[in-house]
């Protein structure tokens, strides 16, 4: 995706000349941003990924927020997820809308899916605190 002069466009290069454009499809707002969220699971996975490889004993999991949690509707900062396991929580997936990166006043809601990324021990232990505080 390019965004040139104000503009985001969906560029489509040669399979056999990258620096050859075969198709330009402008995108409004909407479209742009539907595109970039496809496209920004991909990446956190592949950077997951990548990560697992370069560092020993970190894994990554998708935890749901059930609907009995005590952190359904309640900021991500309530659960102090990261001070209580020094896991971090680096994504939430809503209704297949990726949000990187949260901050602490993002609100959980039942049904997301929280991506983890820590050790086996404090990852298991974020799965305890957000089903039962």
């Amino acid at each position: 995706m390019s965004h040139r002069a104000g503009r985001r466009d969906l560029v489509i290069y040669d399979k056999d000349d990258p620096d050859a454009v075969c198709q330009t499809v402008k995108l409004n707002d909407e479209e742009a941003d539907a595109l970039a969220e496809l496209l920004g699971a991909p990446r956190i996975v592949a950077r997951l990924n990548q990560l697992h490889q370069q560092v020993e004993g970190l894994v990554s999991v998708q935890l749901p927020i059930p609907a009995g949690s005590p952190y359904a509707g309640r900021p991500m900062g309530d659960a102090r997820v990261r001070t209580r396991t020094s896991a971090s929580i680096v994504a939430v997936v809503r209704s297949g809308q990726v949000f990187a990166s949260p901050g602490p006043d993002f609100p959980f809601n039942a049904g997301d899916i929280v991506v983890v990324v820590g050790g086996e021990e404090s990852t298991a232990e974020v799965a305890g605190i957000l089903a039962n505080g």
